[in-house]
């Protein structure tokens, strides 16, 4: 299967970012792309989340999510992409990524379950985290997606459970903030994430100055066999389910583990 990361430099012009993503989304299906994953927060960026992002939130049957599965259907090509959805409190929206087959149907969506109340940020404050914590996946053409959002990727007990449900490939939706050692730490844990659990690895992250870039695909044994800069840009790479079988006959760690506390 051949995947594309379209990594995007959004900003706080909804309708410029939808511009950008479709031209991303032509590119990857002009290059044989099944599936293209766009950044998180890729309809609507700043510097910080703040009180703007509620105002701008959609049900997933509105105007953005509508064009996303209107740009998937007419390119044939599989889109994820992370929006703002709204909740049920008007002040703190869902940051949620979307997945649309080449159909148009939406195959699944996604909350963040970890928000990111880092490094100076109370993301927080204004988005509302899942609140039934549970993976999310979707099939497509024999392979199994799991989703991340940026921040989840810290936390490896989520990508564990995806690939314990199957999961051929996780798919990350970034927007992650820079600072001193965030670079290498989105590669490593990347990486870490992959090589532990047999599997593909795939995040798109916005680009530079309000994120690191960096979009990447890691395979099951660790090596980043495509990775971007930090400007605009599209990469595209295959990946091969086969992969992820003899990784996981030469390494199984999903069938060896032995969970403290029990026999």
């Amino acid at each position: 299967m051949r995947i594309a990361l379209g990594q995007m430099q959004s900003g706080s012009d909804v309708d410029a970012n939808l511009v950008a993503l479709a031209r991303f989304v032509e590119k990857s299906a002009l290059l044989g792309a099944h599936v293209i994953v766009l950044p998180e927060y890729a309809t609507y960026l700043k510097k910080f989340v703040d009180e703007t992002f509620p105002e701008v939130a959609e049900p997933l049957d509105g105007p953005v999510c509508t064009e996303l599965s209107r740009l998937a259907a007419h390119h044939g090509v599989a889109v994820v992409a992370g929006v703002l959805e709204v909740s049920d409190d008007p002040y703190r929206p869902y940051n949620t990524m979307v997945a649309y087959g080449p159909d148009g149907r939406r195959l699944a969506s996604y909350r963040k379950i970890h928000l990111f109340d880092a490094q100076g940020h109370a993301e927080s404050d204004f988005i509302t985290g899942a609140i039934e914590p549970q993976p999310v996946f979707f099939d497509l053409d024999g392979l199994r997606f799991g989703f991340l959002t940026c921040y989840d990727l810290r936390f490896p007990e989520l990508a564990r459970a995806l690939a314990v449900d199957g999961a051929h490939v996780l798919l990350s939706c970034a927007a992650w903030v820079p600072g001193e050692h965030k670079l290498r730490q989105w590669q490593t844990l990347s990486a870490a994430r992959a090589i532990e659990n047999g599997l593909y690895m795939v995040g798109s992250c916005q680009a530079e100055p309000l994120s690191v870039g960096h979009s990447l695909v890691i395979d099951p044994m660790g090596t980043a066999i495509a990775e971007l800069g930090v400007e605009p840009a599209l990469a595209v790479v295959d990946i091969d389910r086969r992969v992820v079988a003899e990784t996981r006959r030469r390494f199984p760690m999903l069938t060896q583990r032995r969970l403290p506390g029990t026999k």
